[in-house]
């Protein structure tokens, strides 16, 4: 699964968020926010210490955690949650309520607010930023969770581990449930450890969180900021209606209306056929997805052009030479003699495609695989000062903690209390009152319990004995705690990175044992599902925490709507993958000859699941080569990233290719949606290049609606499939190759 990072106002004099890019720590940087309140003259900045909360909110009453904050939050979550299960299955990304959460929270419980002003106090009163926040935390812990069933799950139907979704809806449950809560209780003392003790040491800026919470604080500040909640709240509805409606009605009318398969055109009524069916084999047409159009608009021209060169590399240059040299094959499509050049090279069915005669698709998804480990670990690597000194940290505090709980004992223990000591300098002061705070007693107690129920979960429902249960919980542990320090220097969260190297672990330790390959995949499976699940929550919610310290929103308020939020999520997440699944039986079915979803983050899990546990190694030879070959040179642009445009050559990084986009193309058997992101992303550049402050106020609101409203779309497309009045009953196929889209 991959996950954006939305290109938000430059809000920081460092170059730590550019692009989806980041630059290694750097202490001499100056890492002072520059403000400049909407409305005013740009002449009068307002110069911030990123480490300080705000000062100028207006007044608020103490207890924030409302009924209608709860409501409003964990509905905007429900909405992302259930896009993101759509979006994720469709190419692998997904993205964060933050910004969904906070405008369109802040829309509905400002209405609230004045028309129930009198009356009825549950929706009535004031309303301020830091109950905003409360709506936006709930939002983001109701909205994640998604990422394992466009990814870990299927894959495991895939293989046929499992039995059918609706069977297993309760066993899904219970697994999310230990996972969802793990990650929660794990993030709760993190808090403290991120975001108050070593945060200026590592310069854990959490630039999105940051983005969010200045975005909460322009909304607020008297009539301008309102006028400019309401101008951001009505393009956002706008771009969701109109998302909505478009992907609803197009399937009716696919080839019209959302595909446009050009090179179909000239094969059907041109004199072009060879050329033209040749090049449609291929996946080369214009698909009118708002959602990419929205994601061009956050993420920048880098990583949408990155993206498409990949898709032009890999089925456009790679993939036809595979074919012409007889190292790939293609199946045919239909049985209609006319459409007798009609071929797909992207099957995965595994009569048609394996390691004697794999597709293209095939040959490619190990190279991309392989090459999206490679550049995740690099990153990770290029990281090592923020872990180096990450570690200190830990070991500090501990030290500091042995050296209190001896003195409350009457014992002096001097070595601890010099290891432990920390520079005056280096110490953020938290806003919350010790009465504010979450109390050991609320979360040890749950993280223990955690524990164990994911010990007894995962060996009653899935037969994983308690040591491996264990090795995935301290995987988690691991890539948790590694998950957040990367976000908040980098703005990335590396899931990649976490899920794989515990997939690898996880393989090791299953060929230790000697299991049957078919528990070990299992077994991997589930244990690196764990690991994700768990790094990806607790991040999420440590970066929650982040945007509560700049707004002083009461930590344990926060913590309480993370919990409540994450009941929705533990339900809602299984609930739509099972709604896709129904509707579209292909998503679990590896046989399957065609499927709207391409899952790529299936393929990718399954692959690595497969290759660490099958003794065979099912990759074909030609493949494995050039795999390798692959991601050294992934590895070795990240390495030319950091090091070689430095100084002078630091201008370069804005065109240095993403290789992670570049080798996620890869896995992904079709070239539209990177065209699709090049669509939003040369528009909204120059548009924020010409009209920024016009851009800050509209363009994240239009982005966050057409994903939204394109997911839910795909939800009520599920729905109609089910319910037997979609397209692909009472719609036309007209334009369509094969005569079906």
């Amino acid at each position: 699964m991959y996950r954006p990072s939305p290109r938000k106002q430059n809000v920081f004099n460092t170059p730590a968020h550019k692009n989806g890019h980041s630059d290694s720590i750097d202490k001499e940087k100056d890492f002072e926010t520059t403000e400049v309140p909407l409305g005013e003259d740009p002449e009068h900045e307002v110069v911030h210490d990123p480490f300080v909360p705000f000062d100028n909110l207006p007044d608020e009453k103490h207890w924030i955690l409302t009924v209608r904050a709860l409501f409003v939050g964990m509905c905007c979550g429900a909405l992302v949650n259930a896009s993101n299960v759509y979006l994720g299955l469709k190419t692998g990304w997904t993205f964060t309520a933050n910004l969904f959460g906070a405008i369109a929270g802040f829309a509905v419980v400002k209405f609230f607010s004045r028309t129930f002003s009198e009356g009825f106090p549950i929706l009535g009163g004031s309303f301020g930023p830091r109950e905003n926040n409360i709506i936006q935390t709930a939002a983001t812990a109701s909205g994640g969770m998604s990422s394992v069933f466009v990814s870990a799950i299927p894959a495991l139907y895939q293989l046929e581990l499992l039995n059918t979704p609706a069977a297993d809806f309760w066993r899904i449950v219970s697994f999310t449930a230990v996972g969802g809560y793990f990650g929660f209780f794990f993030a709760t003392p993190l808090r403290k450890f991120f975001i108050i003790y070593v945060a200026r040491e590592l310069r854990l800026i959490f630039p999105t969180p940051s983005a969010t919470a200045m975005t909460i604080r322009s909304m607020h500040q008297a009539v301008t900021g309102e006028a400019i909640a309401k101008q951001k709240m009505k393009a956002l509805s706008i771009a969701f209606a109109v998302a909505l409606i478009l992907r609803v009605v197009s399937q009716y009318a696919i080839g019209i209306l959302w595909d446009w398969h050009i090179f179909t055109w000239f094969y059907i009524w041109g004199n072009y056929h060879n050329l033209a069916i040749n090049v449609e084999n291929w996946g080369w047409l214009i698909e009118f997805t708002p959602a990419f159009i929205g994601a061009g608009m956050l993420v920048g021209l880098n990583v949408a052009f990155s993206f498409y060169g990949g898709s032009i590399l890999a089925w456009g240059i790679i993939g036809p030479l595979l074919v012409t040299t007889g190292t790939a094959f293609g199946t045919q499509v239909s049985d209609d003699p006319k459409w007798a050049d009609y071929i797909s090279f992207a099957s995965l069915a595994l009569k048609w495609s394996n390691k004697e005669t794999p597709s293209p698709r095939f040959w490619l998804l190990w190279p991309g695989v392989l090459c999206m480990i490679a550049v995740s670990f690099t990153e990770l690597a290029l990281q090592w000062r923020v872990f180096a000194i990450g570690s200190k940290a830990v070991w500090r505090g501990t030290c500091n903690g042995i050296y209190q709980i001896g003195r409350r004992m009457g014992k002096e223990y001097e070595w601890c209390r010099r290891q432990g000591h920390q520079e005056q300098s280096d110490i953020v002061l938290d806003p919350a009152a010790p009465d504010e705070l979450v109390k050991m007693w609320m979360w040890l107690p749950g993280l223990i319990v955690v524990i164990i129920c994911t010990c007894v979960v995962m060996g009653v429902q899935y037969g994983m004995p308690i040591g491996e249960s264990l090795l995935s919980v301290f995987l988690a542990f691991f890539f948790s705690f590694l998950a957040i320090q990367c976000t908040g220097v980098t703005d990335i969260t590396p899931l990649t990175a976490a899920s794989k190297a515990s997939q690898i672990i996880l393989g090791g330790a299953t060929k230790g044992e000697h299991w049957a390959p078919r528990q070990a995949q299992r077994l991997n499976l589930l244990g690196g599902a764990v690991c994700s699940i768990g790094a990806n929550q607790s991040t999420d919610l440590v970066s929650d925490f982040r945007v509560g310290f700049l707004l002083r929103t009461p930590p344990n308020q926060q913590w309480l709507a993370q919990g409540a939020g994450t009941i929705v999520a533990v339900f809602l997440a299984p609930a739509v993958f099972v709604l896709f699944a129904k509707a579209y039986p292909c998503i679990i079915d590896i046989n399957a000859e065609t499927c709207p979803f391409a899952a790529p983050s299936v393929s990718a899990w399954r692959a690595v699941a497969v290759a660490v546990t099958d003794p065979t190694f099912p990759v074909p030879t030609s493949s494995g080569i050039f795999s390798i070959v692959f991601a050294v040179f992934g590895a070795v642009m990240v390495l030319i990233r950091h090091y070689v445009w430095v100084g002078k050559l630091e201008w370069v990084r804005v065109y240095h290719p993403n290789m992670m986009c570049i080798a996620l193309a890869f896995v992904l058997p079709q070239t539209y949606y990177g065209l699709a992101m090049i669509k939003g992303a040369v528009p909204s550049y120059f548009w924020a290049k010409r009209w920024p402050k016009n851009f800050d106020v509209f363009g994240y609101a239009i982005a966050a609606g057409l994903i939204a409203g394109e997911g839910i779309g795909g939800v009520i497309n599920a729905i109609f499939q089910v319910a037997g009045i979609s397209g692909d009953m009472y719609g036309t196929n007209i334009a369509c190759p094969g005569d079906a889209c």
